[in-house]
C-alpha cells in the first residue's frame, strides 16, 4: 500500500512522533493506522524508559488559576535542557498538569512519596474492611493490594487518569512527551491552593 503524506500527517497529529518515524511505522504496518499508532506508542515507551535515568535539571513552573480565582495550582516540571523548557508544547504540558492538580486534587506525585505511616493506616483499614466482609484470609492480601492500587490512582498524580483523556494516565502522558521531546521529563513537585482551605 502506498503511504501518502496525508496518512503520515494524521498519524503525526495523533501520536506526536516525527515524520520519518510515522512514515516508517505506516510502511511496517502496511498502512494500518491503528497498528502504526500502537507500534509508535510501544517504541516511544521503550525510549522513555531509557531516558528516565537522565538528569532533568531545567524546566518551568506551570500554573493554573481556575475561573473565579478560588483555586489554583503550581507544578514544577523539569526536563534536560532550556531549549525544551521553552518549547510551547512543554509549556502547555506544565499548564495542563497544573489544571490536573486543581481538578483531581492529588496529594503526592508518585506512590513512593506516600508516607509510610499513611500507608500503614490504609493497609490496616483495607484489611479490617476485608475481614468485616467475611473474605477468606488467603485472598485478603490481594484485596488489600488492589485497594491500595485504587488509593494510589486517586491520590498520586502520576497514577491519575489524565483529565483530557481518561484512558491515559499522567505517567503514560509523560512517557509520550519524553518520546516526543527526546528528553527526560519529571514532575518534581506541586502545590494546590484553595480559598478557605488550610
Amino acid at each position: 500500500m502506498a503511504i501518502t503524506g496525508e496518512m503520515v500527517k494524521q498519524l503525526r497529529q495523533a501520536t506526536g512522533a516525527g515524520v520519518l518515524d510515522c512514515r516508517n511505522a505506516l510502511a511496517e504496518c502496511a498502512g494500518d493506522f491503528d497498528k502504526a499508532a500502537e507500534l509508535l506508542r510501544r517504541k516511544g515507551l521503550a525510549a522513555a524508559e531509557k531516558k528516565a535515568s537522565r538528569a532533568a535539571n531545567q524546566g518551568i513552573i506551570g500554573h493554573y488559576v481556575h475561573t473565579g480565582a478560588k483555586v489554583a495550582a503550581l507544578v514544577e516540571l523539569n526536563c534536560e535542557s532550556d531549549f525544551v523548557a521553552m518549547n510551547q508544547g512543554f509549556v502547555e504540558l506544565a499548564h495542563d498538569l497544573a489544571m490536573q492538580v486543581v481538578a483531581s486534587q492529588p496529594r503526592w506525585v508518585r506512590p513512593e512519596d506516600v508516607p509510610a505511616d499513611v500507608l500503614a493506616v490504609e493497609r490496616d483499614l483495607y484489611r479490617q474492611q476485608a475481614l468485616a466482609e467475611g473474605k477468606n484470609e488467603k485472598v485478603i492480601e490481594r484485596i488489600v493490594e488492589g485497594r491500595l492500587d485504587k488509593f494510589y490512582t486517586q491520590y498520586c498524580l502520576l497514577r491519575q487518569p489524565y483529565i483530557r483523556d481518561q484512558d491515559v494516565s499522567i505517567e503514560d502522558l509523560l512517557k509520550q512527551k519524553i518520546s516526543q521531546f527526546g528528553e527526560n521529563i519529571v514532575v518534581r513537585r506541586f502545590v494546590r491552593m484553595a480559598v478557605g482551605e488550610s
